[in-house]
Formats: structure tokens, C-alpha cells, sequence
């Protein structure tokens, strides 16, 4: 042995070493050129992000199966780095600038984008050094960055190519527009939020007819009634939409209303999504400021060109194409800002000053109470960098034809060549996939990929890679000036998969070699944003699938299952509890906490739990050292014939198989409980206990270096078998128990390639199993632990039999049974205890009141029965789990299985009484 281990060990000291050792020498990409490729690639975090406990989870989850894949073999790469996120990046930048009251206008974009360089050098490696905190074993030495050189030339190519298939044009449609940020976003920027908010009721008036005479509705009301939560769009409105199935507008569809303020003239169309159920029937159709309505103009045939803007890139009211706004208006913004009213106040003033207004008539104290609108909590679409309310805005922007790369993923997943688990998210996957539309990809920003689109004075379009074959294709002479939009980030990080690996240098020996990649681990928020158009982007520029299996985890929640949020202060900080508990306890809480297809609640109670897992596997390392147990130079299960150690061989093997199972399906939490099981019950538990004994004698006894030699070689099977999900604390061990040729990263997964005498092992389970029976019954009836019991099997098997005549000194020790005999029990009160199908008869005349025990237990049963009923009828009134909070519900829940277990547990206890 080459140190002797201190009675507890530090994890922030044990962590900060090893994670230094393992990068500097290499550890994390050992050279192995001819073995077989496994290759993940991290999901790039924002080079300006924090580690948050979903980064936790989703990187747990793939250190866990790269340090697998490298155990076994394999040529492991976990390619890292970091996206340049374009939004998050400049808002970092701009806000410094602000501070030292300057700002991005004041600098070209060149000088710009270069004091964004400047940040990033400085400031953004903080997430790849907390990457580092929680072990993640990434090839640093190829860290990447979508705005490299390379990378950056791969985003470019792939934009011209799509351009010229086709698949890539210029079109105007409705985005996603940050009035603050003046920019498009993505719908994964975009956070709904619930607020207070209005719903007004307007009268349109039914144009005349042909002759000028009025026209009216058949119940005589000459207008319409339309509602809106924003009614400064009614300056933009194009028409009013009616159900062709509702009777009741039959005779209008294909008329007018004018428009009130504006005077403009608007149809009256046919349209399905107009509700005859939802308040009266009519919808105002504002085409170029709501989606839906954008759907419905296009149906009703009113071109995008066509569609009426009000609202510059700060949301603030602008001239419509037909000049109807009244100035008053002009200028304002949208709403109410900074203390002073916009566009929506003057509206509901002019209408109801009109007689357009159609007020909200409410009871109280039996008087009619009129309100000008009904209030409502309604959902709406926030900037989750700006901040301020998302507007629908009609803009020329760059797309892509999702639809059409969207076809060879479909059929992939379709297929079988690429595997979604789990499986259940195959038919959203699906749903997504044959109703996409356009994905918009320019945005309004300096930093980022400038789209490679040069534009003639005449509006002509040349995209290509540079400057100079734009201008070789329009011409000598002809200036050009080139767009001045950036690529949505998902467009670069879209080529992770391959651009990483060299692409497009085709012979590129990672691109050969890990493309495609084996397995993508991601969190399902961004199966669509991310992973489809991975796909997407991989058949098109590869020809191919990007990886053969996506892993879909879902979040990580608050305790009470609440969704995590800065504005709940319900936020867990990862590095936080790293520092408390250390990585390795954070670490296997997540791996044994994610179960496919759930998402996992935060507790910190069972982090802590794993960190006492690891007290117990340390202190059991120091057992063994202090008997001169050590490192073992073997693979291969060394030879054995004490029972013990052919039984903890055999649990070796049936563990190992467990976890590679586990492994195979992507059931992290199966494989997280193997080996917690087996290192904490089979081995700590039993197996040294088993071995005690034989250490009290000769310590050079055939027996005793036996089982220094097995019991070394199992500890070090369990050092391997738990680095994937404890790599500290394993790798201290690996080296603290004995001077090793290498590092346990790069160790040999087990084969225990051993053969166990079956009757051996037997032997051992039978004992296990009648202790924990002895045990179990005696803390039912209150009996000491460590009192001796007489115990009587009328009718041994034969696994009984045997064992009691060669382990009758065991069977003491672990059970406190003795003496045991072979034969029937005298008469007296008795319990019963089981060991496979052996029944033993234990008298307990002098050893418990019987009739005060069974007076004990049945008052228990009756509370504990009394209390499950009462609890299975709150659970199954559904008034409860919907009116009550969470957490009632859950621990109702709780109490009720609590209470099941104890009816259960103490009918056991009577009817051991007799």
C-alpha cells in the first residue's frame, strides 16, 4: 500500500487535484487509434452562461456514459465548447458599455465586434471551468467555438449551399420581434407569462350596400361585435373573420364594416378559426400583427407585401401603407410606457368618445355597474433577454425550407436509423416535424455570422463566401453592400455534430472517423430548436444521420415539483451543493434520479444521502487496508473456495451484467442502483462481515490470503464500476489502496471470468436471508438486537441443512441464533422466521409478553389502518388534488403509503404472535 487513508476524506480537495492530474496528462482523450470510435458531442452552453442545475444533469448524464465507453475500450470523444450566443453576447457587452455610459452606437460594427472578442477573452471561459468543477472529462485540447475561423467557415458554406438548393430565400412573414433588443427571436426566447390584463368589446359598423343603403344583421344590429386584449391593432385591421358554419353572420360574409378612426373598409370573411362559441363569433384579423391572423389574411388572399405594418422596430405606431392612422396617433407607443399612455389608452378613449365601446356591465349590491373592459389574466409572450412584451411584427427576414430538410429526419426516425429514447417522444417528434414551418434565421444584431447576402442598388441578391465572389457575380462596377444581419445561433450550432470534427475538410480523420457521432444526451426543451435541425442539417450536408441514438431527459424541478425560476427564489445553485457535498454525491443524485421520461425533483436530503454513500464506501476502503487487503494486479477473478468469496465473485459478475444492461437501455437510474446496491449491501454490508473471522487468526493462513486477494479485486471491480458516476472519490481510492501502472479513468472495464461453486453461493444467500428475517422480526416484537435465540427447523432442505452444519458459527454471529436445531419446537408461544423455504420456529416464552405485545401492536394497527382509510378518501375526492397545493396533495401521498406499509408491517408482527 502506498498511503494510508485519513479516516475522512475531503471532496473539494480530493476533486481540485485529480481533474487537474487527468487533464494535464491527457487522460481525457487517451491515444487509441485502433479502437472503436464512441463519440458525444456537449450541447455548446452560451459562452456567457453560468452552470445551472439542468447543465448539471445533462453533463452528469454524458460524463457518465463517456467514462463507460472509455473503461470499455473504446476511442471516447467528448467534444466541448461553447456557443457564441449571439443575443446573450452582445447584451453582456452593450450593458458594460452602459455602465461606463457608453454605448454600441457610438463604434462601427468592426470595432464593436472586436470589444466583444475582448469580453469573451477575459470573461468567457467561466462555464467551462465549472464544467470542470463537476468532473466532466471533455476533450479540452480541441475546445471548440461557433465563431472560429473553421467553424465559422462551415456556417458560411452550408448558408450558400442552402441557398443555392433552393432551400434558403428572402421572404416577409411574421416573427418574433424584441421592441428593446430590435431584433427577431427565436420562440425559445420567448417566456410566457400570466398577467393582469384587459379584454375590450368594439362595435364595427356594417358598411351600406351597393346602393348606400344601411345594411343590418337579421337581429337588426347594424355592426359587429368584435373583442381584443390589444386594441391599438385595430388600427392595423385588415378584416373581421366569422365561422362559415355560424347562421348567425351568414348574410354578412363577403360585405364590409368600416373601420372605426381609421375609416378604412374591411371584408367580412369565412374563416374557421373564428369560434361561434367564443364570445360573439367575430374576429378582427390584424394580419400583420398576430400569427393566427397572418394565417387567416393568407387564406382570405391578402399577400405579406400586402399586409398593414403600425409599428416601427420599437413598437412604436408608424404610418400604415394606406396612410389611414390619424396623426394623433403617430409616434406613440404601443402602450403605456414609462408612466405615460401609448396608443392602446388613446384608442379605447377615441372608441368610447364615438360610441364604439361597448362597455362591461358587472352586478354589485344590485346595481349595474358599467367598466369600459373586463379584466382577464392573460398569457403573455416576454423577451427572455429584453424583458419587455414580444410584438408580432411584419418584417423581410432570411428562412430556411424546414419542411423540406425536414423529410429525411422524419423517415430516419421513422425507420429505426435513428433512435429517439424514450420512445414516447417519437410521436411529439412527429407532430412537430410534418406541421413545421419556415425557420426564420437573420437576425438584427452586429455580433454573430454575417449572412453572406451582398444586395445591388437595384435590390439583386448575390449570396456566396466572400466579398469577392459576390462581386465576380454581379459584375466590375456594380456596388455592393452586404447584409447587414447576423445567423441565428441555431443555425451554427445546428453543425455541431460534424463541423467540429473538421467539416468541411473532407478528410478530416475525426470527421472519418466520429461522424456520425454515436449518441446525443439533451434535455427535451430543445428537441425542435436543436436536436431536429442537427438532424436536418446532418442529412443535408453529410448525406447522413448526425449520431444513432438521441437521449431525451426532461428538467430538473424545484422540491415541491414547481418549475425552477428566479422570480420563485426556488433556483438551486449546482455549485452550491458541490461545495457542500461534494461533485460525486451531486453527481450520482442525478444519474440515480433519471428515469426516462420523468423529470426529477430536487432533494437535497438524498444529495446528501450519496455523499454518505460515499463515507461508507471510504470507510470500507479503510477496513480493508487496515487488514492488509489491497490493490489487485487482476482482471480475472482470482481463485476461491471459502464460501464468502466465491459469493461476492458471483455478485461481482451479476452486477457488472446489471449495469451493462442498464447501460444498453440508457437507464441511468438502473445503473446508478446496481452498483449502490451491490457496494452498499453486498459488499459493505455482508461480504465484510462474512470475512471478519477470518482475519482473527493466522494472517498467512491459506484462508486469510484468499480472501485479501478477493476482497481486493472486488473493491477494485466496485472502484471501476462506480467511476462513471463517482470519478473522485473512486479514483482517490484506486491509488490510495496500492501503486497502479494507470489511472483508474482509463482502467479496464470488469470481466470477472470466473466460474462459483452454486452450492457456495447458495450457502451465503441462505444465511443472508434468514438474518435479515431473524432481524426484521425481532425489531417488530422489540426484541434486543443482540440477544441470542434458540431457532428449530422440523423440516431442513437441503441448503439448510447443509449450511447449518458448516456455518452454525456464522449463523450466530450474523443472526444470533443458537443454539439451531434440526427438529420440532417445544409448545409456547412462538414467532416464525423465513430463509428461503425454510421455516424456523424461534419459543419466546421469557423473551416477550405476548399479551402486551399483541395489545401494542394491534393499537398501532388500528391508528395506522384508521389513518390509510381517511387518506385514501381525501386522495380520492377530486376536489382535493385539484384545489389543494402540490405539496399537500404529495404528502397526503406519502402518508398514505406510509401508513399502507405499517398496516402491512404489523399484521406481519400479529400473525407472527400466533
Amino acid at each position: 500500500m502506498t498511503d494510508t487513508l485519513p479516516t475522512t476524506f475531503d471532496p473539494a480537495e480530493i476533486e481540485a487535484r485529480w481533474y487537474a492530474h487527468w487533464e494535464a496528462k491527457g487522460c481525457f482523450r487517451p491515444e487509441r487509434p485502433d479502437a472503436e470510435a464512441f463519440t458525444i458531442v456537449n450541447p455548446p452552453p452560451n459562452v456567457t452562461g453560468s452552470l445551472h442545475i439542468g447543465h448539471a444533469l445533462d453533463n452528469t448524464l454524458q460524463d457518465v456514459v463517456i467514462r463507460y465507453e472509455r473503461l470499455r475500450g473504446k476511442d471516447a470523444l467528448w467534444v466541448v465548447g461553447t456557443d457564441h450566443a449571439g443575443i446573450a453576447t452582445q447584451m453582456v457587452v452593450e450593458r458594460q458599455m452602459e455602465a461606463r455610459q457608453d454605448k454600441r452606437t457610438n463604434y462601427s460594427r468592426e470595432a464593436f465586434v472586436e470589444k466583444v472578442w475582448e469580453w469573451k477573452a477575459e470573461s468567457g471561459g467561466t462555464i467551462t471551468n465549472q464544467l470542470r468543477r463537476l468532473g466532466c472529462s471533455m476533450d479540452w485540447s480541441r475546445e471548440q467555438f461557433t465563431m472560429d475561423p473553421h467553424f465559422t467557415k462551415a456556417v458560411i458554406k452550408t448558408f450558400v449551399d442552402l441557398y443555392n438548393d433552393g432551400l434558403i430565400y428572402r421572404d416577409k412573414r411574421l416573427v418574433n420581434w424584441d421592441p428593446k433588443l430590435k431584433t427577431a427571436i427565436s420562440d425559445l426566447e420567448v417566456e410566457t407569462q400570466t398577467i393582469a390584463g384587459s379584454f375590450w368589446h368594439f362595435k364595427y359598423p356594417l358598411a351600406p350596400d351597393e346602393n348606400g343603403n344601411p345594411f343590418t344583421l337579421p337581429d337588426g344590429r347594424d355592426y359587429l361585435e368584435v373583442a381584443t386584449t390589444r386594441p391599438e391593432t385595430m388600427l392595423a385591421d385588415m378584416a373581421v373573420a366569422v365561422n362559415p358554419a355560424d347562421e348567425r353572420y351568414a348574410s354578412v360574409v363577403g360585405k364590409h364594416v368600416i373601420l372605426p378612426l381609421t375609416g378604412r373598409r374591411i371584408p367580412v370573411i369565412a374563416d374557421e378559426h373564428a369560434d361561434p362559441e367564443l364570445g360573439s363569433g367575430c374576429v378582427k384579423i390584424t394580419p400583420g400583427h398576430d400569427f393566427n391572423d397572418f394565417e387567416v389574411g393568407k387564406r382570405a388572399g391578402i399577400a405579406a407585401g400586402e399586409m398593414l405594418n403600425m409599428l416601427d422596430a420599437e413598437a412604436n405606431v408608424c404610418q400604415t401603407a394606406d396612410g389611414l392612422v390619424p396623426e394623433e396617433f403617430l409616434g406613440l407607443h404601443r402602450f403605456r410606457k414609462d408612466g405615460e399612455d401609448g396608443a392602446r389608452e388613446l384608442v379605447v378613449r377615441r372608441m368610447k368618445e364615438q360610441g364604439f365601446l361597448i362597455p362591461h356591465i358587472v352586478e354589485k349590491d344590485g346595481e349595474r355597474v358599467e367598466h369600459d373592459a373586463e379584466p382577464r389574466q392573460i398569457a403573455t409572450p416576454f423577451g427572455d433577454r429584453g424583458g419587455v412584451v414580444i410584438e408580432p411584427w411584419l418584417t423581410d427576414q432570411w428562412y430556411v425550407n424546414a419542411a423540406e430538410l425536414a423529410k429525411k429526419p422524419i423517415a430516419a426516425v421513422r425507420s429505426g436509423d435513428i433512435q429517439i429514447v424514450p420512445k414516447t417522444w417519437e410521436k411529439t417528434f412527429f407532430n412537430w416535424m410534418e406541421n413545421i414551418q419556415p425557420w426564420c434565421v437573420s437576425r438584427q444584431l452586429w455580433w454573430g455570422h454575417r449572412i453572406p447576402a451582398w444586395f445591388a442598388e437595384d435590390g439583386r441578391c448575390f449570396v456566396a463566401e466572400t466579398a469577392e465572389a459576390a462581386q465576380a457575380m454581379a459584375g466590375e462596377g456594380v456596388a455592393l453592400t452586404q447584409d447587414e444581419d447576423v445567423l441565428d445561433t441555431w443555425f451554427s450550432s445546428a453543425l455541431w455534430p460534424f463541423a467540429t470534427l473538421g467539416w468541411p475538410e473532407g478528410d478530416s480523420p475525426l470527421l472519418q472517423k466520429h461522424f456520425p457521432n454515436s449518441l446525443l444526451i439533451s434535455g427535451f426543451d430543445i428537441l425542435f430548436f436543436w436536436d431536429a435541425r442537427m438532424m436536418m442539417m446532418g442529412f443535408h450536408n453529410m448525406g447522413q444521420k448526425p449520431w444513432d441514438r438521441l437521449y431525451l431527459h426532461g428538467l430538473v424541478r424545484a422540491a415541491d415539483g414547481a418549475k425552477m425560476s428566479k422570480s420563485k427564489g426556488n433556483v438551486v445553485d449546482p455549485l452550491g451543493l458541490i461545495d457542500r457535498y461534494g461533485a460525486d454525491a451531486l453527481r450520482f443524485f442525478m444519474a440515480a434520479m433519471e428515469s426516462q421520461g420523468r423529470d426529477i425533483k430536487m432533494d437535497e436530503k438524498r444529495v446528501e444521502g450519496y455523499r454518505n454513500f460515499a463515507t461508507k464506501l471510504w470507510n470500507a476502503a479503510r477496513f480493508c487496508q487496515s487488514n492488509g487487503i489491497g490493490a489487485s494486479d487482476s482482471i480475472k477473478a482470482p481463485p476461491a473456495r471459502l464460501a464468502a468469496n466465491q459469493w461476492i465473485i458471483g455478485e461481482v459478475a451479476a452486477c457488472v451484467a446489471e449495469i451493462e444492461r442498464a447501460m444498453a437501455d440508457l437507464r441511468f437510474d438502473a445503473a446508478a442502483n446496481a452498483i449502490y446496491q451491490f457496494t452498499w449491501s453486498k459488499f459493505c454490508d455482508w461480504y465484510l462481515e462474512l470475512i471478519k473471522p477470518v482475519f482473527a487468526g493466522d494472517a498467512d493462513s491459506p484462508p486469510a490470503v484468499e480472501t485479501r486477494a478477493v476482497a481486493g479485486w472486488a473493491l477494485d471491480q466496485i472502484l471501476v464500476m462506480l467511476h462513471p458516476f463517482m470519478p473522485f472519490i473512486t479514483e482517490e481510492l484506486w491509488h490510495k489502496l496500492g501503486t497502479r501502472p494507470y489511472e483508474l479513468i482509463v482502467a479496464q472495464w470488469p470481466k470477472p471470468e470466473a466460474e462459483v461453486s452454486k452450492e457456495a453461493t447458495d450457502a451465503i444467500d441462505w444465511v443472508i436471508d434468514l438474518t435479515t428475517s431473524t432481524r426484521s422480526a425481532r425489531a417488530e416484537l422489540g426484541i434486543a438486537p443482540g440477544a441470542k435465540l434458540a431457532a428449530f427447523l422440523a423440516s431442513p432442505s437441503e441448503v439448510a441443512a447443509r449450511t447449518i452444519a458448516r456455518s452454525s458459527a456464522a449463523i450466530e454471529r450474523l443472526a444470533r441464533l443458537a443454539p439451531v436445531t434440526i427438529g420440532e419446537p417445544p409448545a409456547g408461544p412462538a414467532m416464525q422466521v423465513t430463509a428461503g423455504e425454510d421455516v424456523f420456529v424461534i419459543p419466546l416464552e421469557g423473551i416477550v409478553d405476548i399479551a402486551a405485545e399483541k395489545a401494542r401492536l394491534e393499537k398501532a394497527l388500528a391508528t395506522s389502518a384508521k389513518e390509510a382509510k381517511s387518506l385514501e378518501g381525501r386522495l380520492s375526492n377530486p376536489a382535493f388534488a385539484e384545489k389543494a397545493k402540490p405539496e399537500a396533495v404529495e404528502k397526503a401521498r406519502a402518508d398514505l403509503a406510509h401508513h399502507q406499509g405499517e398496516v402491512e408491517r404489523l399484521t406481519a408482527a400479529l400473525a407472527r404472535l400466533g
